[in-house]
């Protein structure tokens, strides 16, 4: 990674003060979320991407096509510098590579076992992708990156899942070139009365169970649609956005609302 001279916004924040999914953990309230996440992403990692798949009945590579699309129309380089935040298995980072065939891309998570899955992906390329694209342990809370050093940000399912939702906002800021890009993919809860019924039910009735079958673990998939729920969604998160120092935000539904994306530069 590129661990050049960058600016310290110091210790992560205390529960004090917090808000929305930040208050929500994945296993208990005596341990720093960020170190649960880790250790929830860690369990999960095997069976992340087929649980993607089974839970959005593959629509979540439509969802992602949508907002790259998006987000890349605005980047002004051909070749742009992109960092992909929370990358998990890495699924964002190759997709951008297939449509950014030279561009310079990392991906970061908290999770190793993350991190091993995206890494193993990564063997089987040949070697002139494998040179364009890496991976890395580190806290989008502190980036370990100096001011100004990417063109296109991209976070996909990952901001809920921060324990300082705007601290991490603000780092991706910071570590943003000028007329640069940002884009957020996020779960949301749909507006519509029969939408968000029948949403409700699949979520907390249905994906729990699969989860616990396929991952064995019986915690992270109830604290999926808890922490959708408790996360800032459309207008509230542009706000959040805009709280961070990011402009020209807009966000788009996608599905009935289930998902949401946000670009800003």
């Amino acid at each position: 990674m590129n661990k050049h001279k960058k600016t310290n916004l110091g210790a992560p924040s205390s529960n004090k003060g917090k808000r929305g999914a930040e208050r929500i953990n994945p296993y208990d309230n005596k341990r720093e979320k960020g170190k649960q996440v880790e250790e929830m992403f860690d369990s999960i990692a095997p069976a992340y991407d087929f649980m993607n798949t089974a839970m959005t009945f593959g629509l979540h590579k439509m969802w992602r096509d949508t907002a790259l699309k998006a987000a890349i129309r605005k980047v002004e380089t051909v070749t742009p510098d992109v960092l992909d935040v929370a990358t998990g298995t890495g699924d964002v980072v190759f997709r951008l590579h297939d449509i950014l065939p030279a561009a310079r891309i990392t991906g970061i998570d908290l999770s190793n076992g993350m991190l091993e899955v995206a890494r193993k992906k990564l063997s089987s390329l040949d070697a002139g992708k494998r040179a364009l694209i890496s991976f890395g342990k580190a806290d989008c809370l502190n980036l370990p990156y100096h001011d100004n050093s990417f063109d296109l940000i991209t976070v996909a399912y990952g901001v809920r899942n921060f324990e300082n939702l705007l601290r991490g906002l603000t780092e991706m800021r910071r570590v943003l070139r000028p007329e640069g890009v940002l884009c957020v993919i996020e779960l949301s809860v749909p507006q519509g009365k029969l939408t968000g019924l029948g949403y409700r039910l699949y979520s907390r009735r249905l994906i729990p169970i699969v989860g616990k079958m396929v991952s064995g673990d019986s915690r992270a998939y109830t604290y999926l649609p808890e922490s959708i729920a408790a996360a800032p969604q459309r207008d509230a998160m542009a706000k959040v956005m805009k709280e961070a120092g990011f402009g020209d935000v807009t966000w788009k539904e996608l599905t009935f609302g289930a998902v949401t994306y946000y670009l800003a530069q």
